[in-house]
């Protein structure tokens, strides 16, 4: 089907074009003109090093901001989001030439997304920050668990297919809406992804033009919700886009060979995202929230002791 590969470079180049425009025209209107840190440079070199070679990269970055401090909790899902954009497109790219997936799945897969990252974009852009921190606590927490059950082995069987029909594409496809939609709030996108499409039979190469894909299309269409309400931190932005193109093109190369050292890298990613995740969690109060929602249970439960009690003295 070379129409639809071919529909799907224009479309890929187009949406990243236009949402890189609407960066620059935003930057102009508001005045942006915050300067990268060498550590923003540094966490989008490390982080998308670590994503093009499947591992992921928003719950590493959501961790790494929330140790340093900054930029602030609300500002999170829209930094992640906008400083990814161009190292997205460019490992798309790559893994959608380098990998031959069935191309009418893979664009309905990235059509899909794009939806589902429109729709959680203008959610998530108009949340107040105790919400966000919420989401993304819960959102790291899940992909710990994705990660551990990728190196206990709890994750299902490589398939060996490289396309999917009937009942399978529909799940698919409508899965990825739900991605799309999820990935607004920093739940990344890859270990899904892969648990999804094992399920469903395909072989786990498939997975990395499809995941990766997905990033270049809902990336840029759920960066435009957040240059809408501005909820973003434009130089944190700046040094992810700026790292992030030097560790994709760095990592591309070893994807085919670096798998035997991915299990101690996960766990090592792990470590950090179950601290970073507590971290949120309590910035948002969420003991104190958890005590307000136990209150009339605790409640009721001391006031039947206590009928209890009456009865016996009686």
């Amino acid at each position: 089907m070379p129409g639809t590969r071919v529909l799907l470079y224009v479309g890929l180049v187009l949406v990243n074009v236009t949402s890189i425009a609407v960066w620059i025209w935003t930057a102009k209107r508001r005045h942006l003109h915050e300067r990268p840190s060498t550590a923003d440079i540094a966490i989008g070199l490390v982080t998308n090093f670590l994503d093009t070679l499947g591992i992921g990269s928003y719950a590493q970055i959501t961790a790494l901001f929330k140790l340093r401090g900054r930029p602030a909790d609300e500002l999170i899902p829209g930094t992640l989001n906008v400083g990814a954009i161009v190292p997205a497109f460019l490992g798309t790219f790559m893994f959608v030439i380098a990998v031959t997936v069935d191309p009418l799945l893979l664009t309905c897969m990235l059509a899909s997304a794009a939806g589902g990252a429109w729709l959680g974009a203008g959610v998530v852009s108009r949340m107040p920050r105790r919400a966000i921190q919420l989401f993304m606590g819960a959102a790291l927490l899940i992909a710990a668990g994705f990660f551990a059950m990728t190196n206990l082995g709890v994750l299902p069987p490589a398939g060996t297919a490289m396309s999917l029909a009937g009942w399978r594409f529909g799940v698919a496809v409508a899965a990825n809406f739900l991605l799309g939609a999820l990935m607004c709030i920093g739940i990344g996108n890859y270990a899904p992804t892969m648990v999804l499409l094992g399920l469903l039979g395909m072989h786990p190469i498939a997975a990395y033009p499809i995941m990766i894909g997905s990033d270049g299309v809902l990336i840029p269409v759920a960066s435009l919700g957040f240059f809408r309400t501005g909820r973003f931190a434009h130089g944190p932005a700046l040094g992810l886009t700026v790292g992030g193109v030097v560790g994709t093109l760095c990592a591309f190369p070893l994807v085919n060979g670096i798998s035997t050292h991915l299990t101690l890298m996960r766990w090592l990613v792990i470590i950090v995202i179950i601290y970073a995740a507590v971290a949120m969690l309590r910035s948002a109060g969420f003991a104190a929230l958890l005590i307000a929602i136990s209150a009339p249970t605790y409640g009721w439960i001391a006031r039947r002791r206590t009928r209890v009690s009456d009865l016996r003295v009686r």
